[in-house]
């Protein structure tokens, strides 16, 4: 079964050609400036994957695909757990949505997918975008996500 975050990105993509996101700087050297920028992001294509892309300072534009990311099975989601967490932004969802966020909501949901973007001036972005698996509709607006650049920037990332 596809997830309900595949099936929403689908939807809008379908009747808008693209989903937007905003990229809030959270925490890092851009979070420090009055008033912090805004960077606009699209979403694009696929049902288990598709395109993503964002201008951040100066237009550069930073592109990847995002994919759903496997769900663990039960049996050993710990395992399964602790051999994802390198490639998780685990940390940076506890520090955009508070201690304990990735755990209680992002670990294990179906409804999960990961990108990592690559700046035509050399920026790497790593995104991660979540939707609530009790969150029954298609909403967009109910898709969270979180973002980090090799910079030092953490974003919040909202539809």
């Amino acid at each position: 079964m596809k997830s309900l975050l595949v099936l929403s990105l689908l939807c809008v993509s379908t009747l808008t050609g693209c989903a937007t996101a905003r990229f809030y700087p959270v925490q890092g050297p851009l979070s420090s400036r009055t008033p912090p920028p805004v960077y606009v992001a699209k979403l694009s294509d696929g049902f288990s994957s598709g395109n993503l892309s964002v201008v951040l300072d100066g237009g550069e534009v930073c592109k990847g695909r995002w994919a759903q990311v496997p769900r663990p099975n039960s049996s050993n989601a710990a395992a399964t757990a602790a051999a994802a967490a390198p490639d998780n932004l685990s940390a940076e969802w506890d520090t955009v949505y508070g201690t304990g966020f990735y755990v209680a909501n992002v670990l294990g949901t179906r409804l999960y997918a990961r990108a990592v973007l690559t700046g035509n001036r050399g920026t790497t972005l790593n995104v991660e975008l979540y939707k609530p698996d009790k969150v029954e509709n298609t909403t967009i607006g109910a898709i969270k996500g979180v973002a980090k650049d090799d910079k030092g920037n953490i974003y919040k990332v909202a539809f």
